[in-house]
């Protein structure tokens, strides 16, 4: 296995996993639809650049391709932050399971031997809490229904793997980080009410280094929930508050009781609009009270990633997120 297509290469984990690929001495392409994008951001060492939308294009311009390549990495799709039109699992079925279905197909009839899919933790907590029922909301429901569906595109000839990802902490240039949402929680309060849970997280290099790992040691079939660390959401906050320069905000934690009646109010407020949250916010309040947490030891000796400093990448993920906000 030397040559590898990523999808999505010049996105955050994308970008991270080309340069571990490149790293690794694996021969690396990729497509983009902005071509100023892609001579900015790309490494010299990326010879093979496709320019154009893989979702529009023909099946037989998909695998002129992926001709010649041994191995498809999956870092696209969309996460649970989009905010669609209802039916929200129509709207993820055909944007994440659809396009998945179709390329890994399309991976395997060209003769690749491994396909790797950047995937979601929820799917994780979904076996981890089963009297949520989270296997049921829109955004849970599909990313399930996407390993499923690319793991039967490979059966007896591709390895399918799924890394399933936590929150994930990074920066890549002239790019705003996703955490930004995060800031109007926190900008100008004196107090802020979190949830009593916490999370897993990683590095965008951790995520790239478990995407080679599972090149190269995953089994088909399997799924990877991977961790850096684990944190309350308290401390997040905290470091939220700490980035924007308010020392003197209170972080502290509420009880569900006190933050669900608010949380099922915006799924109210967005139906009464026609769309629906991708993981409905009085369901989202219940897991964030939960800790979310995943034993890093359970996979970074399978995938062989590294220990990172994952406090200090979010410190650097949020400055710059607080620069944009001030």
């Amino acid at each position: 296995m030397e040559k590898v297509f990523v999808l999505g290469g010049t996105g955050l984990l994308g970008l991270e996993t080309v340069h571990e690929l490149l790293n690794k001495g694996y021969e690396v392409s990729t497509i983009a639809r902005n071509e100023e994008v892609m001579a900015e951001v790309l490494p010299e060492q990326v010879k093979d650049r496709y320019l154009g939308d893989i979702n529009k294009m023909t099946d037989e311009q998909v695998m002129d391709i992926l001709q010649g390549k041994d191995a498809f990495v999956y870092a696209a799709g969309l996460d649970e932050r989009t905010l669609p039109k209802a039916p929200a699992m129509r709207f993820y079925y055909e944007n994440n399971v659809l396009p998945t279905q179709r390329l890994a197909h399309l991976a395997r009839k060209s003769g690749m031997t491994k396909f790797v899919i950047f995937g979601s933790y929820h799917t994780e907590t979904a076996s981890m809490w089963p009297d949520l029922n989270l296997q049921e909301q829109p955004y849970v429901k599909t990313r399930l229904l996407q390993e499923e569906i690319a793991f039967m595109e490979g059966e007896g000839a591709m390895d399918v793997m799924s890394l399933r990802l936590p929150y994930i902490f990074g920066t890549m240039p002239q790019r705003t980080p996703l955490w930004k949402s995060f800031f109007p929680r926190v900008q100008g309060m004196d107090v802020v009410k979190v949830p009593a849970g916490g999370t897993a997280m990683v590095t965008t290099k951790q995520v790239a280094e478990a995407a080679v790992g599972a090149l190269e040691h995953g089994e088909h079939r399997a799924t990877y929930a991977i961790s850096g660390i684990n944190m309350k959401y308290e401390e997040f906050y905290k470091m939220i508050a700490e980035s924007l320069g308010q020392t003197d905000t209170t972080i502290e934690t509420a009880a569900l009781d006190q933050l669900k009646p608010s949380s099922e109010k915006m799924d109210e407020a967005v139906a009464a609009k026609g769309k629906e949250h991708a993981i409905h916010m009085g369901k989202q309040i219940e897991m964030q009270n939960r800790d979310a947490f995943i034993d890093p030891q359970e996979t970074m000796p399978v995938l062989r990633y590294q220990e990172d400093d994952v406090r200090a990448e979010i410190r650097k993920t949020l400055a710059v997120c607080a620069k944009e906000v001030k």
